[in-house]
């Protein structure tokens, strides 16, 4: 007679809700981001606010894995796990806090929102994983709608400034960012979502140790605003939205995951609107709605006849332990 106690597994549809429910988790809170780094960043410098962030993420992911006693991730996890946790924790935060510091919001946003692009290129030749015509349609809309946003907010700076520097550092921070991604799928075959987060933040954490520091410096006269600001990005756009993250890449390929990112611009304006006061411009509306739109788009499956497998739906990957 079978287990009654053993619980059966969800349905695929069940699984791709849950994951669609975590990406939308981590887009809001990476675009709350925002709000926080432009405290934050006023009273520290790139490095010593990554470090700081990083710390406040690893100390709450921690805690999280010894309450749930998920250990050490398996050995297989760990070349994806330190990988990612030096490109994405690590060279990634850095540099783009330094980058926007060297150009305005608007072209550091145009840039960096390349990596979508570099993780769907990057995923097809490193994983393997195809590139269904919606999928480059909706990118291709997303990335004008992330441009028009873009240039909406260099002109709302008094039309911007960019340094050669900067435009390197965002571009930088883009390849950085797409090759963390690319580097932790295949991560999230042997480790759960919890493992192979904490432990890429704690990889990030070690990288940044040089500017600790700053850290301390910056920290003993910084307003109390900042800090607060800081140990938030280290909480919830860290530790909460990088396992949400994590456990949605888990699920579906690293194209479609990039692709949703570009829901972020829109969710930016929106919250620049209601925390800021910033009221956006038609063209910055536009943009946001155009970068909906092609998330929409590239999250879209094409309708098949019954019986009939589409051969854009993505293949989820193997889950992950433990998870």
């Amino acid at each position: 007679m079978p287990n009654s106690s053993t619980a059966s597994p969800p349905s695929p549809a069940r699984t791709a809700r849950l994951a669609l429910a975590a990406a939308g988790v981590t887009v809001v809170l990476w675009a709350s981001a925002f709000v926080s780094i432009r405290s934050a960043g006023a009273a520290y410098s790139p490095g010593a606010l990554a470090l700081g962030r990083l710390l406040a993420g690893s100390l709450v992911l921690g805690a999280v894995l010894l309450v749930r006693r998920e250990g050490l991730p398996p050995r297989a996890a760990w070349r994806g796990i330190a990988v990612s946790g030096l490109l994405w924790f690590g060279v990634y935060m850095v540099v783009l806090n330094w980058g926007e510091q060297e150009v305005d919001a608007g072209t550091a946003a145009m840039v960096v929102n390349i990596g979508p692009i570099l993780i769907a290129l990057l995923g097809a030749k490193v994983l393997g994983e195809a590139l269904p015509p919606r999928l480059l349609a909706g990118m291709a809309v997303s990335f004008a709608g992330a441009v028009a946003v873009g240039l909406s907010m260099s002109a709302g700076s008094g039309g911007g400034h960019a340094s050669v520097l900067g435009v390197l550092l965002c571009l930088l921070a883009a390849v950085a960012y797409a090759g963390g991604v690319v580097a932790q799928k295949p991560a999230l075959a042997h480790g759960s979502a919890l493992q192979v987060t904490t432990f890429g933040c704690l990889v990030g954490t070690v990288g940044c140790l040089p500017f600790a520091g700053q850290l301390v410096a910056e920290a003993g006269r910084a307003p109390l605003s900042a800090t607060l600001n800081m140990v938030y990005l280290g909480v919830f756009p860290t530790a909460l939205a990088f396992t949400t993250w994590a456990y949605a890449l888990a699920r579906t390929t690293a194209g479609r995951m990039g692709a949703t990112t570009y829901a972020v611009p829109a969710l930016v304006v929106l919250l620049a609107w209601v925390f800021l006061g910033e009221l956006p411009g038609l063209l910055t509306l536009g943009g946001g709605a155009l970068c909906l739109a092609g998330v929409a788009v590239s999250r879209s499956r094409p309708r098949t006849r019954a019986g009939v497998r589409s051969r854009e739906v993505e293949q989820p990957a193997p889950a992950p332990v433990q998870d």
